[in-house]
This record gives structure tokens, sequence and C-alpha cells, in this order.
């Protein structure tokens, strides 16, 4: 018998019809002898809805109280999760993050988990209940109701699974696995059985949307054992993140190509080339808490440099406001940008060992026209920017050219 953790999201328990159907599949692993923990999202829409509801009553929501109201979403599908559960003669429980309790940091909206009181949960667990979890959602060290931001649901899973040392954490989903890429751009992308857990963590970084990043960088932190499985399909193995690397992959030299297009290329030009220079530019936009990707320097006229990098598309204007007053200051002759940019990556293990991986990239896109403007690499990615409108050709004819739809030897 094993413990198993089971994380359904919102498009799995959108509907009454869609939470019956998620209490039958509990049942049966139950039925097969196994325990079961179980991490539900909002049901699908419904943290959009609270959201707008909240921006209705005030203009910037407190953070506290947005929490607050935030965390009722979770609250609703464990309570009609447990019903479901017993009325089809299951016995189960359901706690809300403070219940469990799942202590957390006092970072309203974006909170970390620091502790899993998990002492009530294996007491059902002994007495042969199902337990259901509210995801998303904690307590902080003075009792405020914390949320992890969005898609912390797949966190919660992976932290009670690490905290109870579950033999595995499903995480049920819309999609029946990890695939080479987003099939509906290129429709002969294939599922794989099984990926490291280094492939994944670079996929979620890169724009792969099956599973959360954080709840990636936790299963590596604590060695949890994770599949991704569909809720809305019978049968299947879905995929395993594994640790260990097996034959089949080292034989794939790139397992997965990932897109985001939620990306902007800001410019600096003309900047005087010194030393101290990239932080004066790079520091105002940290001290504003927006995130830097991509980052090129190139050597400009008569002693200039021009600098540039990559932002969210959100924080795009703000950026462009921030280096306005910081052009001032370091006399740089231009700050410019583009948020029509899209972010398109290959990664695989067998990049290590294989020559030439890069070129074929290069190569790819060069055939089709399209231009590279930005490039940032690790020991098994490679990333490039390019104009958005070329992203699903680039996507396609990448796909093509590592092979990816053919089925692994």
């Amino acid at each position: 018998m094993a413990l198993i953790v089971q994380k359904y999201g919102g498009t799995s328990v959108g509907s009454a019809e869609r939470i019956k159907n998620v209490a039958r599949r509990i049942a049966k692993t139950r039925a097969e002898g196994h325990d079961v923990v179980v991490v539900v999202s909002a049901m699908s829409g419904e943290t959009n809805r609270l959201v707008a509801l909240a921006h209705e009553m005030q203009t910037m929501p407190d953070p506290r109280e947005m929490d607050v109201v935030l965390s009722t979403g979770e609250q609703v599908t464990i309570g009609l999760l447990a019903m479901a559960l017993k009325e089809i003669g299951v016995d189960a429980k359901s706690y809300t993050g403070w219940q469990v309790a799942l202590k957390t940091s006092s970072a309203h909206t974006k909170a970390r988990i620091e502790h899993i009181d998990d002492a009530a949960m294996r007491a059902d667990l002994t007495a042969g209940r199902v337990v259901i979890v509210a995801g998303f959602q904690g307590v902080d060290s003075n009792g405020n109701i914390t949320t992890l931001g969005r898609g912390g649901s797949d966190t919660s899973a992976v932290a009670l699974a690490a905290a109870l040392k579950a033999d595995e954490c499903q995480i049920y989903t819309d999609v029946d696995g990890v695939y080479t890429t987003d099939p509906r751009v290129v429709p002969e992308a294939r599922r794989l059985d099984t990926i490291s857990f280094e492939e994944m963590l670079e996929l979620a970084s890169l724009g792969s949307k099956v599973l959360q990043i954080r709840s990636v960088e936790f299963a590596g932190k604590y060695q949890v054992r994770l599949r991704v499985l569909s809720s809305l399909q019978e049968g299947g193995e879905g995929t395993l993140i594994t640790f260990e690397e097996d034959q089949n992959m080292e034989r794939a030299v790139v397992s997965g190509i990932a897109f985001d297009k939620n990306q902007a290329r800001v410019n600096v030009r003309g900047v005087p080339d010194k030393p101290g220079i990239a932080y004066q530019i790079l520091g105002s936009v940290a001290d504003a808490n927006i995130e830097v990707d991509m980052i090129i320097q190139n050597v400009g006229a008569e002693g200039t440099t021009d600098f540039s990098f990559t932002v969210p598309r959100g924080d795009y204007r703000q950026t462009l406001n921030l280096l306005q007053e910081v052009q001032k200051n370091i006399g740089a002759a231009e700050v410019d940008g583009d948020d029509t940019v899209c972010k398109v990556s290959i990664v695989g293990l067998g990049m290590r060992s294989h020559a030439g991986v890069a070129a074929t990239m290069f190569r790819t896109l060069a055939e089709e026209n399209i231009n590279i403007q930005m490039i940032s690499t690790s020991e098994i990615k490679v990333s490039v920017l390019i104009d958005e409108k070329y992203l699903e050709l680039a996507t396609r004819v990448l796909h093509k050219a590592f092979g990816l739809e053919k089925t692994s030897a």
C-alpha cells in the first residue's frame, strides 16, 4: 500500500459533474489499497471572479484582505469534493490551508511555505479517511490567511507530499502528460513517458505551462516523485518526472521545445563603457522587483556600449519609465524597446554530450528567414529571442529539425 498525493486543477473541478468524476477517480485509488491525500484548486474561473470583485471594492486591494477573499475559492471545492466522496461511500475530511496547518511567510499574495503540521492528516489517514486539502493557501505566524500566488496549488501538493513522505505526487490537469511541445501549435507533438527533473525545471522556467516552476523546484529539493496525468481521460500512465537518467533520455539530444510570449526587450543605447554601468542600469529595475531574463552587451561607437535585456511584458512600460531617469544619470544616448517579441527554447540532457545542437537551431531558423535578436544558453538549453509573429513557425520547424515527432528508440 502506498501513500499517494493527488492534485486536481481548476479545470478538473470546474463543474459539479467534474467534481463527481474526481471523486470516482479518488475512490478507485482508495479501493486499490492506497492512502490518498488530495489537493484541489478553486473551480476554473473562480479566482478571476474573486479578483474582479476585489477590484470593484478597492482600486489597489489590501494584500491581507485579498488573501482572505481569494482563499474562499478552494474552500468551496474541498467541501464539495468531500461531499461527493461521502455520497459514494468514501469517508473523507476537508481542511483549509490554515487548518492543516500549512505555515507560511507573511508575504501576502506570494507567501512561501515554511512548515507543515502533518499530525491531523496522519490521524485521518490511519482512520481510513481520504484527506482533502485546499491548495494555494496557508497561514502565517500571526494567524493571518496567506496565499502562495498563481499556480500555488501545485506547490501545495508537492510540499504536502514531501512532508508526508508520499510515494508519489500525481498532478492531474487537462492534458495527459508532458509533451515535446504544445500540441496546439505542433499537432505532431509527442507525449513523453519520462522526463528528467532538470529538463522539467528548464521547461517550466521557459514557458511550459504544464507544471508551475515553484512546484518543480520544491520537488527537486525534497526528491518528490512527480507524475503528470489527465483528469479528463481514463487510463494512461502520464509522464513521470524522474531523478534518474535512463538510456532513452541519454539518447535524446533535445527532449522538448518551450516558448514564452510574455517577453519584452529593453535597450539602453550609447552607454559609457566603464565599470559599474550594468549595475546602474539594472539596479533600479531590481529595486522595483522586476525580473530580468536575457542580457546582452555590445560594443558601441566611440567608447560606448549598447545594453539590452528582457523583462516580463507586463513590466515593460514601468521598466522604460524607470530607465528614463537612469538615462540622464549615466549619460546614455537612448532608451527604447520592443514588446512584440517572444522566447523559443530547446531543452535536453543530451546537449551535454552532443556538439552542433545550437548550430542546428540557428541554421533551421535562418532557413525560414527568422532573425535571432538575443541568445541565452545553459548546459541543457538554448533560448533565442525572436519576433512574436514567428513563434509558431519557429516551434514547428525546430520540432521537426530535432526529430521530436518520432518515437524514441
